[in-house]
């Protein structure tokens, strides 16, 4: 009985983790942070049945199966995203003074993308990131941490105050081959679990609902938005960035593209969202030092 019990609890987690309150310590953003691990819990149930030799047991834990597979299966389907892209963009979130800016800049030029969003850059590195990515990169734009380096011409640029102890965004509008498209360079205020203060996300989402309220009234009908959300897309804390834009994992990635911490990512806090534009196809790239792992989507032009 008991692992029948659980076993509803946890399909009921899995497709309804709205119902998880935020309050205290904003524990329905952290069930939903972590709800793909939640699989975890079937094959541990499966294992209490066949200890307790409870047939009924196992077959009741057959509906959080069936639940995570429901949710999270079209993730893994093929066919996602086609075509050839217009143009590539990357997003990495370089990992501050773990990274050299030689052997970052080496490695983006190898990967070939056309526009290049790069956070937490070094303040006193950013000079040495100029100086190594401007033969491939023309046109480039940099504040404070953030950069946005492209082989399209930039205007328009500004630097976003998203509030917290530092600017958190630049956009420019970039000429691409398919029209012009806002592009938003991001990293929003970090996240901490705490005994006292739980899952530490106001700030961010503070952040968040500040960003989407400026993308919501940008003017440019394609925008494509690159960056260290510091949360995973399924996280409530995020839904006003998402109620405008599209993300390019769930138009063309396959599996659940995990980009953080780059040793054994267990969570995407790295995220293309995209309006006004198509993804023909987006992957997590290898480790190249930091502790993130860098994301690169290919792009066409319509989409709504």
């Amino acid at each position: 009985m008991r692992i029948a019990v659980l076993a509803f609890l946890l399909a009921v987690l899995l497709v309804f983790p709205g119902l998880v309150p935020n309050s205290p310590g904003h524990l329905g953003s952290l069930a939903e942070t972590a709800l793909p691990w939640c699989g975890l819990g079937v094959p541990l149930l499966l294992v209490w049945a066949a200890v307790r030799r409870s047939l009924k047991g196992a077959v009741a834990v057959l509906v959080p199966a069936l639940a995570w597979a429901v949710v999270f299966g079209p993730a893994f389907a093929a066919g996602h995203g086609s075509g050839r892209p217009d143009f590539q963009a990357l997003t990495l979130n370089v990992g501050g003074d773990r990274t050299a800016p030689g052997d970052v800049a080496r490695e983006v030029k190898a990967i070939d993308a056309d526009v290049v969003a790069l956070q937490k850059v070094p303040r006193p590195a950013m000079g040495a990131y100029e100086r190594e990515l401007r033969a491939a990169y023309p046109h480039h734009v940099v504040g404070d941490t953030i950069g946005l380096w492209s082989r399209y011409p930039l205007r328009d640029v500004e630097r976003l105050d998203l509030g917290g102890a530092w600017p958190h965004a630049l956009r420019a509008v970039a000429r691409t081959p398919v029209g012009d498209a806002a592009f938003y360079a991001v990293r929003l205020p970090s996240v901490r679990v705490g005994v006292t203060q739980g899952f530490a996300v106001a700030q961010r989402d503070a952040s968040a609902a500040r960003l989407a309220e400026r993308v919501a009234r940008d003017p440019t009908s394609r925008v494509v938005l690159l960056g260290d959300l510091n949360g995973s897309l399924r996280d409530r804390g995020l839904a006003p960035l998402t109620r405008g834009l599209r993300s390019t994992r769930e138009q063309a990635g396959h599996g659940l593209g995990f980009t953080w911490p780059a040793a054994f990512p267990v969570v995407r806090i790295d995220h293309v969202l995209v309006r006004g534009l198509t993804a023909t196809g987006t992957e997590v790239l290898p480790d190249l030092g930091s502790d993130h792992r860098p994301v690169l989507t290919g792009l066409r032009g319509g989409g709504r």
